[in-house]
Order: C-alpha cells, then structure tokens, then sequence
C-alpha cells in the first residue's frame, strides 16, 4: 500500500540506488530544485548510488551540460541514462530507415550526432516527408500547438507505413509555470491513427536496462530490490518502475500538483482519488523531494 513520507532520508536505508527523473523532480527548466538535489547529495555522501534517467530527447553529454547551466551539481548524481541514448542507437542501426523526416526544434539537431561507439553506423540524411523511409520525433516544431495540428502529415505517414521513431514518451512538461507538449504527445496521436510508434524511455524497457548498465558498471552487486526509481510522471516514471518490478517514490507536487492537492504535502483523500483514476499504485508518496 502506497505510503506518504516527508523526506527521502526516511527510507534510503532501503536502498543502494536511485533511479532518479530530471525535470520536475530536479529542476522546472529554468532553475534547479535545491532541496531536491542536497538530498542527492546526502544520499551519494552515505554511499548510494545515483542514476539519473530522463526522458530527454538528447545524448547524455547534451543533458550534462544542460543541468549545469540550471545549477543541479554534479555531486548529487554518478550517471545519465537518456530516451536519447537509447533511441539514438535505435536509429542509427536503421530501426526507421536511413532516410528521416525529422520533427523537433533546432536545438534537438545533435540527436543526429554520430555515436562516440567502436559500431559503424551508415548514414542517416534528413530529408523532407515524401523521401523519408521513417520519422524521428524529439518534439513538436512548436511545444505550445496542440499534437492534432499534425494531422495531414501524419496521415500520409501512415498510409505510407511509415514508423515514427519517439525519442522522448513524455506527453507534456511544465517550464516554469507553462506547459509544454512533447514528442509522446505525438507518438500518440499518430498511434491512435493507426501509425506505428517505436518508444525507447520511460515508461519502457530500453531505457531501465541502460540505467542498470550504467548501474552495473559502477557496481554490479546491487539487485533489483534495492533500487528505487523517483519521478513525477503517474505513466512514466512510476508506471515504468511498476512495470520494471522496482519501487517507486511520486513526486506528487509535480505534474499531478493540482489532481493531488499538494502544496507542501499531498491533499490524501485527492491523492487517493488520483492513484485510483491512473490505476497506479507508487511504493512511496512525497510532495517534493527533499
């Protein structure tokens, strides 16, 4: 049964490693949550481990980057497990072709870097709709239009069988106070079409077993019961962690803020009501993590 705690330090004696989600949990795109990251570090400082698995439709060393101009410390985590590292070797091993029709923003273009591996990859070229063999999707051209403004592209995507290659399942995000569609929300809208999505982060399975590699490499004695996935999202972060047999600790205050009622902590009755219309049933409960 799922219970509420106060602070992570609670329960992680429980636990050798974390599996812990970025935006919403550690930061809102603009600066970082540092409660959030102190308890990283606390929890590193008494010997845990930590990996951070994101939904970002990036290489590991772009989201590095990233999180140090927010201000999240590289104390407070020992890796990055990435939907983009995942999908990008995907891709590069011709899940959807060679050639792309890429939808995303300009600052998604170095999904396309050529991996730093011993494979050898053939080319991958960007072409317009009606050359392409496959789509690659790390977002909508504009986060703030609604996923059905897609709909003659993705019509003729799917009469022409093509495969839509999801680099990125989270439906939407919140920077700062706005929010924003993202590639899952697509994914899912030329799926319901009648197209076929490839998905590689949260909540499925290509992205925990890069977690466990990275977890594995830093040590390989820890079993799965001693892992503990942390995120805000009810179908991503927790329902990956369910599905993957690991415990979970919601964050409710973030995308599920108003549905729980939290401010500091979960309203309890509108939390309960929550887990109940998501089906979801999260090891852990806590407002923010701290």
């Amino acid at each position: 049964m799922t219970k509420i705690i106060n602070s992570l330090s609670e329960i992680s004696n429980q636990y050798k490693a974390l599996f812990v989600d970025l935006w919403g949990c550690l930061h809102d795109g603009y600066k970082p949550f540092l409660e959030a990251v102190y308890a990283l570090q606390t929890y590193r400082a008494n010997g845990g481990l930590v990996i951070l698995v994101t939904n970002a439709p990036r290489h590991s060393s772009s989201v590095e980057q990233q999180i140090k101009k927010i201000g999240i410390e590289p104390s407070s985590w020992d890796a990055i497990a990435t939907s983009g590292d995942s999908a990008r070797h995907a891709m590069f091993s011709g899940v959807v072709g060679r050639k792309i029709y890429f939808i995303g923003q300009p600052h998604d273009m170095n999904f396309f870097d050529v991996p730093l591996s011993e494979e050898k990859f053939e080319n991958i070229t960007l072409v317009p709709l009606k050359e392409a063999d496959g789509i690659v999707c790390c977002g909508p051209f504009d986060p703030l239009i609604s996923p059905d403004k897609n709909l003659s592209d993705f019509e003729y995507a799917k009469d022409k069988g093509l495969k839509l290659l999801c680099a990125n399942p989270d439906i939407v995000v919140d920077r700062g106070d706005t929010r924003e569609w993202c590639a899952g929300a697509l994914a899912a809208q030329y799926t319901k079409m009648g197209g076929k999505s490839l998905y590689f982060g949260k909540p499925h399975k290509p992205i925990y077993n890069l977690a466990r590699l990275h977890l594995k490499n830093l040590d390989n004695s820890i079993l799965d019961d001693e892992i503990l996935c942390i995120g805000d999202g009810i179908s991503t972060d927790i329902k990956g962690a369910i599905d993957e047999k690991l415990d979970s600790l919601f964050i409710s205050g973030g995308l599920a803020a108003a549905e729980t009622g939290t401010n500091v902590k979960p309203d309890k009755e509108l939390l309960q009501k929550y887990l109940e219309v998501t089906k979801s049933n999260p090891t852990w409960v806590i407002g923010r993590l701290n």
